[in-house]
């Protein structure tokens, strides 16, 4: 009952919902309930009651066969599960012929029975389909409108009937659009309700199927503590055998405990749990608190502790390999070079062969040297000790030191900041960046009178935004995703882990490292931990 179901087709028309059969059900315990009472009142003898005041024996005859059509519409519905429209219209045939009939019976059109009439339109209307209800309106007006005609010729009423009769079919054409409109309405809504109660179950379906196949336990927990929903996984974590109407006691005491402190707070939170099982041992969870938004439920995710640690080593392993795999293939080249170089300078005598040979030892050891002092500064990246660093005369210092290395960076190098700045950093690992940006930027810029411009300015949040650009070729479009990957370079005697490392630090540092394109040159912009400017 209630759902969208094939059950009629009416000469080709829409397939009727079986919310119509029930209303016709209501429609028929009205009309046997009507019909019942004007077969009793044409049983009391009161002369005082208009009830067949004009022809009683009509009255009778008429409530008689009308009470055993109701009888018969009653109890034959359940076996007539077709042609609906057919069905409706012989019911509503029949209430307009009895009424009209009572009608005639009991003094006319002001006894009253007129007004049944508007009543069995409007549950035509509600009941029905299509445009049959206004051929149903035209049904009731003509029955009427032949009532009181007939009544002119053979017992000279007063004209005055007919205005009346006249404003009743009005009322009988209204009553019937309206009816209609507000079915129609009706079924609309109650189809669109079923749908969204499809829909509706079908996402539940899904998602306890989701929460069911998580690698993560899920626990709906309500105000007093009674878990309304969970997956087999939390069962698995807590390592319990809960009832089927669990408290959150039953999983786990020390996350119920917790669990009223989370509650009062009301705001999300992640804990490390050490759950106490069943045999002896402990497993420790990491349990992330979700507080209820409207209703009253509360979330609970508990995370393995082990599984989560796994899955970190197996990404160091991946990225070891990785690691491993690149500097592998670093190092044979140089040591190619350094290999060939050797033999020739055992063979070679040529003086001047030999300081090329040597020249080119040399070189390839710094670029072996290089190679592994990079690698040893990743494993430095989680010995963070952050300070707060005033930019104005770090950044004075760092250019100083710099122009030692490059006479150049005095003239090069411009520093755009006001007021003095403060920066959360590690005081090595900021040297590191600057120092593997600033090189970069001496490298390519074009040596011109502040050609490498630094500026810092204020971000959003307390964060303070650094900004390294030079006035050089830049870096070409197809390279901007790959700048950041290790061993990534476009110079022969460059390691490619620079900007890789100088990311890495940055991370480590709560901070990010990014390559701003649309400009002219290149411009790195890095966004960290700090205050906001004071001048």
């Amino acid at each position: 009952m209630g759902q969208i179901a094939l059950i009629a087709k009416d000469r080709g028309e829409r397939p009727l919902v079986d919310s119509f059969w029930r209303s016709l059900h209501y429609f028929n315990i009205y009309r046997l309930v009507v019909a019942g009472l004007f077969f009793l009142s044409t049983l009391l003898e009161n002369q005082s009651q208009p009830f067949g005041i004009q022809n009683l024996a009509i009255a009778i005859w008429v409530s008689r066969l009308y009470l055993a059509a109701a009888i018969g519409f009653y109890l034959g519905l359940p076996h007539w599960r077709r042609r609906f429209n057919l069905l409706l219209t012989v019911e509503v045939v029949v209430d307009i012929l009895a009424l009209t009939l009572l009608m005639y019976a009991s003094g006319g059109a002001r006894s009253g029975f007129s007004y049944m009439m508007l009543v069995v339109l409007a549950g035509a209307g509600l009941v029905g389909q299509g445009r049959l209800t206004l051929f149903y309106a035209a049904i009731a007006s003509m029955s009427v409108l032949l009532e009181q005609g007939y009544r002119m010729l053979t017992e000279n009423a007063d004209l005055a009937d007919f205005t009346f009769n006249g404003i009743i079919c009005i009322g009988f054409f209204g009553t019937a659009i309206s009816a209609h409109l507000l079915s129609k309405r009706v079924v609309a809504n109650e189809e669109l309700a079923r749908r969204r109660g499809a829909e509706l179950a079908e996402q539940i379906n899904i998602n306890e199927q989701v929460i069911r196949d998580m690698q993560d336990g899920v626990l709906v927990v309500d105000g007093q503590g009674r878990v309304r929903q969970h997956n087999p996984r939390a069962e698995y974590l807590c390592a319990a055998q809960v009832p089927a109407e669990p408290l959150l006691a039953d999983f786990s005491t020390e996350l119920a405990e917790r669990y009223d402190a989370w509650r009062r707070a009301g705001s999300a939170r992640i804990e490390v749990l050490h759950h106490s099982l069943q045999d002896g041992g402990r497993r420790t969870l990491r349990v992330r608190f979700l507080p209820a938004a409207a209703g009253d439920n509360c979330l609970l995710y508990l995370e393995d502790m082990e599984r989560l640690q796994a899955q970190a080593q197996q990404f160091k392993l991946a990225a070891l390999g990785r690691l491993t795999a690149n500097m592998a293939h670093e190092i044979r080249n140089p040591l190619s070079a350094i290999s060939h170089a050797s033999e020739l300078l055992a063979e070679k005598a040529d003086p001047d062969a030999h300081a090329r040979l040597v020249r080119i030892i040399g070189d390839n050891t710094q670029r072996l040297n290089r190679l592994v002092t990079d690698v040893l500064e990743l494993g430095r990246r989680d010995r963070v000790n952050s300070e707060d660093i005033a930019l104005l005369p770090f950044l004075a210092a760092f250019v100083d030191e710099t122009a030692v290395i490059d006479a150049r960076a005095r003239e090069i190098i411009q520093l755009d900041m006001s007021g003095d700045v403060k920066i959360r950093f590690d005081r090595g690992h900021l040297s590191r960046v600057l120092g593997n940006l600033i090189g970069n930027a001496l490298r390519y810029c074009t040596g011109a009178p502040n050609g490498i411009r630094i500026r810092v300015a204020a971000g959003d949040g307390g964060r303070i935004v650094l900004l390294v650009g030079d006035d050089g070729p830049g870096i070409a479009a197809e390279f901007g995703a790959q700048v950041f990957e290790p061993f990534f370079t476009t110079r022969s005697s460059g390691t490619g882990l620079g900007l890789y490392i100088a990311r890495e630090l940055c991370e480590a540092n709560g901070a990010a490292l990014e390559l701003l394109g649309d400009v002219a040159g290149a411009c790195f912009r890095i966004v960290a931990k700090g205050a906001e400017l004071d001048g």
